[in-house]
């Protein structure tokens, strides 16, 4: 926090410049962000919050975040969507530091204008006691064929004298000499102030020194780092204000921007809290992600600059695109989206307490912030035991389920529909069901309560065997070296014999009501729809795969879309350890299809995890009939009720 003496020389110098410079007692002034008043822009000169400018630095600091690695092809379709979304500015990566930002930087020289023009190369300033003209790094700048480059310089005292082993004198050389000489090659100057907070506290005079420097030598903007994520909004807004009414950045028209990280959760708030101290140009990656605990997350700082502050962006920013701009950037860094993602994560804008959702019905502002739509993104109602009948009953509409198109002049079906189900997932919720990540089985589920509704297909049996050889101390290992005749494991080869690993065998057999090929291959056919039963068997590794992989071999003859679906992901969770080899395990099934890359995720419980999961394969091929065939709502008159037990659970 900043001490008192320090705040005191922060307001002695909003004084003095209030007197110096009407401009800057007009910015020191701003304080509230839902004015839409804009200040006078003096040629590019951008103040917040009236107006912001968006620097995205995904493909350059957030690909320093740990596990986060991005090909050349990957930046490239990255860059496109972050250009196409209305970023004012992109920080393709760091073309002097290696081969692969070189590359792209190579690729992207052959864009149309409107890419170029927003593509920013990533730099350091000259190095200590060289000439800007003989250093590599900043000659690797120019050749990069980038408009803009952003150049970092360190902005604390001890860390020139520390850690580049500079003085205070050839740090700021180093940074006018970089600045004005990159100018002179017609390239657009953004100077990063690594550490500009940190520094600030240290030593204001040795700050304010920066600011000069790089505003006198042709800056088109300075951002203030804070680079170890530690500083507070209110005093980072402070120092901001400070740096936007600085003399020589009003006299020679730069525009301040802010880049923060997220050490301690603060990166969003700080990051907005600039904007409202008059910085006019935020940086952030996308998701947050980045070293340590991330960068600012853009997409949230988009939503509120445009949705709460009233913060004019630039032509082309369409916050209904955040959504899928945000989930696009994880599929292509193979991230898992985080759920609870502020504005675009799927549980942003989902509800599951019964009273919210009772109230949701009659003002949907009762418990979120602004329509979902906004911003791309869904409401979504979760099934769990802390739901309420209206959790159900919206479900049930969401699905298409329609009470009084069911049962004709019974107006009372949906309601009574709803409080059976509700009351069957807390019974299953209370033996270790959890519907809130399987949405698919919750479908099915409301779905089966119907009763109109037939499912595509039935299991009628199955069965699963394992079986090993080579079993001994040595076997806990996966996969077993090949045992050579009389002498042991053959050390010499660590290679895999299909038949020595461990094998499973499973047989299913399944009723279906639709063989597709018959009405391909006979156009006698009358359309009428029959019974028919296939028994299939395969191995696999484990019984489980080999459950897959007969189930669906079973069904493909009826049903080819499902050569599309994959099993992705399989947990399993032992729900009472106490009961040992009884306990009851739950398990989750993520699937894929794999042309749109949709996923779903069913679950299912038994004290059998052989069971468990087949019914959770059941559902998971089920569901993905639903969505993606159009015969699979069969005629009530195709399978006996008394067979099914589709006849309700009241």
């Amino acid at each position: 926090m900043l001490s008192q003496s320090v705040r005191q020389v922060l307001q002695v110098q909003l004084f003095i410049l209030a007197l110096l410079c009407p401009l800057s007692a007009q910015l020191s002034a701003v304080s509230k962000p839902r004015a839409s008043v804009k200040l006078p822009q003096v040629k590019d000169r951008v103040v917040g919050p009236q107006r912001a400018l968006i620097y995205d630095t995904t493909l350059r600091d957030g690909t320093q975040g740990e596990g986060i690695s991005m090909s050349v092809e990957d930046k490239l379709s990255v860059f496109d969507q972050l250009v196409d979304f209305g970023f004012d500015y992109v920080e393709g990566g760091w073309p002097g530091s290696n081969p692969k930002d070189k590359a792209f930087f190579d690729r992207c020289l052959t864009m149309p204008d409107s890419h170029r023009d927003k593509l920013v190369a990533f730099g350091s300033t000259r190095r200590k006691f060289t000439k800007v003209e003989d250093d590599k790094q900043v000659e690797a700048l120019i050749t990069s064929g980038a408009r803009s480059v952003c150049l970092v310089a360190k902005a604390s005292l001890s860390q020139v004298e520390n850690i580049l082993g500079a003085t205070a004198e050839e740090g700021l050389l180093m940074i006018s000499d970089t600045v004005s000489y990159l100018v002179s090659q017609n390239v657009k100057v953004f100077v990063d102030l690594e550490h500009y907070f940190d520094g600030y506290l240290e030593s204001p005079d040795y700050a304010s020194s920066l600011v000069e420097a790089c505003c006198s030598a042709g800056a088109s903007s300075i951002v203030l780092c804070d680079t170890n994520g530690g500083t507070l909004p209110w005093d980072l807004e402070e120092m901001t204000r400070a740096a936007v009414a600085h003399p020589v950045v009003v006299e020679n028209d730069v525009t301040v921007g802010v880049h923060c990280h997220n050490d301690i959760g603060m990166a969003v708030a700080n990051s907005l809290a600039a904007v409202k101290g008059g910085a006019g140009l935020v940086q952030g990656c996308v998701n947050g992600v980045g070293e340590r605990t991330g960068n600012a997350d853009i997409v949230s700082i988009i939503g509120t600059l445009a949705l709460k502050m009233g913060t004019a962006l630039s032509d082309g920013v369409e916050t209904e695109n955040l959504t899928s701009l945000s989930r696009f950037v994880d599929e292509v860094l193979n991230r898992s989206p985080d759920q609870a993602q502020p504005y675009v994560g799927s549980a942003a804008f989902a509800h599951k307490g019964g009273l919210h959702v009772s109230a949701m019905e009659k003002d949907p502002t009762s418990y979120q912030h602004i329509d979902p739509a906004l911003v791309g993104n869904i409401r979504r109602t979760v099934i769990s035991e802390l739901s309420g009948r209206m959790n159900i009953v919206q479900r049930l509409k969401e699905i298409g389920v329609d009470g009084n198109e069911e049962e004709g002049e019974n107006k009372d079906w949906l309601n009574e529909r709803a409080t059976a189900i509700l009351t069957r997932v807390k019974k299953l919720e209370s033996i270790g069901y959890t519907f809130e990540g399987a949405d698919a089985s919750v479908k099915l589920m409301m779905l089966h309560a119907t009763k109109r509704y037939c499912p595509p297909f039935r299991v009628l049996d199955y069965s699963a065997t394992v079986f090993d050889q080579f079993i001994d101390s040595a076997s806990r290992v996966l996969y077993k070296k090949k045992k050579s005749a009389g002498v042991g494991v053959n050390a010499a080869s660590d290679s895999l014999d299909e038949g020595e690993r461990a094998t499973a065998r499973a047989t299913v057999k399944v009723q279906s009501l639709y063989e597709k090929e018959w009405i391909v291959d006979d156009p006698e056919h009358d359309g009428s729809v029959e019974k028919v039963e296939r028994l299939e068997v395969a191995d696999g590794n484990g019984p489980v795969d080999a459950l897959a992989l007969a189930l669906k071999r079973a069904l493909e003859p009826s049903y080819p879309f499902l050569s599309k679906v994959q099993l992705t992901d399989y947990k399993v969770r032992i729900l009472d350890n106490e009961a040992a080899t009884e306990a009851a395990t739950r398990v989750l099934i993520e699937f894929t299809e794999m042309e749109t890359n949709r996923k779903w995720n069913t679950v299912s419980v038994d004290r059998n995890v052989i069971s468990a999961s087949l019914n959770a394969l059941v559902d998971g091929y089920e569901y993905a009939l639903l969505e993606h065939e159009t015969f699979c709502m069969l005629c009530p008159a195709d399978y006996d009720d008394s067979e099914s037990g589709l006849g309700g659970w009241e």
